[in-house]
């Protein structure tokens, strides 16, 4: 992978310094590789990711569902159905160490339901063969693009940063004293 070409290989860093990150489809991704690949990284925050691919998509009745069909496949056609399912999170959570994970939703989130991320945070917790950090922060008053308040988003990014600094081992970076 380039990754592995660029970071690794370069001596750049190793999968225990090594953090993913990414929201809604970029979410997704993080999903799917850290369900494919968990050994390549310490730790993963996936904001408001979309992981329940197959239970989505397959239901016209969702708004925008439809009209993603286009880009992304509509998984009611058997062309589509396998290879989607293939990458889907929810559907390939398995028995695993996972990364520590930190997974947000928002209560009022139109376009991925907070019981998509809560779903994949369920099925990792019940399968997962190792006890790193999995939690799942949902935001009770915000949705789908986090507090719009820019203090409140400041401080949503900070609990973030907070997390990854902590299982990456770089505690000594924060400007305050980290809870055990």
């Amino acid at each position: 992978s380039l990754g592995r070409i660029f970071c690794w290989g370069g001596g750049v860093t190793t999968s225990d310094r090594l953090a993913i990150t990414g929201r809604s489809a970029g979410g997704l991704l993080v999903g799917a590789v850290v369900n494919m690949r968990p050994d390549l990284f310490r730790a993963c925050v996936a904001g408001v990711p979309f992981v329940d691919v197959m239970t989505t998509m397959c239901d016209p009745s969702i708004p925008l569902t439809v009209t993603e069909w286009e880009e992304w496949g509509n998984p009611n056609e058997d062309r589509y159905h396998d290879y989607m399912m293939s990458y889907s999170p929810v559907d390939n959570v398995g028995p695993k160490d996972y990364p520590a994970i930190m997974v947000t939703a928002g209560l009022n989130d139109p376009r991925v339901a907070y019981w998509e991320p809560s779903k994949w945070v369920a099925r990792i917790r019940d399968q997962r063969t190792n006890k790193r950090a999995l939690l799942l922060k949902v935001d009770m008053s915000s949705g789908h693009f986090s507090a719009s308040d820019r203090y409140r988003h400041m401080r949503e990014s900070s609990i973030e940063y907070a997390f990854i600094l902590k299982e990456l081992g770089c505690v000594e970076l924060l400007p305050f004293p980290f809870p055990e």
